[in-house]
């Protein structure tokens, strides 16, 4: 079954962290997923560019609002995910807690259905 982890924390944080700091937050991860996922499980791993690119479709009483943000109530936001395959949903909430191990915010798993398989090449930056 494929599984979402959703990484949340907060985005001025993320956003000061250097270079250095970021690339070890990536291969600590990565190192993770690599030790406990064979290949074929990995799917793609993306980063949301910061909130101040999101823009939220919201239904309204006079129709739909288009709004410039992601309009999120929470001190963190949604900044990447992982999508995995998992046998089962202790699977993917252990390598949630590995990959978070040491890291502040939350990941939340989500159980994903596939209603169309993508095409985009794995290198093509989003955005």
């Amino acid at each position: 079954m494929l599984y979402a982890v959703l990484c949340y924390h907060d985005e001025a944080e993320v956003e000061s962290w250097s270079a250095e700091q970021d690339q070890a937050v990536v291969a600590k991860r990565g190192a993770v997923a690599k030790d406990r996922l064979r290949p074929e499980q990995m799917g793609p791993v993306l980063r949301l560019v910061p909130t101040t690119g999101a823009t939220t479709i919201r239904s309204s009483a006079s129709g739909e609002l288009v709004l410039d943000g992601p309009f999120a109530e929470t001190k963190e936001q949604l900044l990447g995910l992982y999508v995995v395959e998992c046998d089962a949903l202790e699977e993917a909430i252990e390598l949630a807690r590995e990959m978070k191990r040491g890291e502040g915010g939350a990941f939340e798993v989500r159980p994903l259905r596939v209603f169309r398989q993508g095409m985009l090449p794995s290198d093509k930056e989003i955005g």
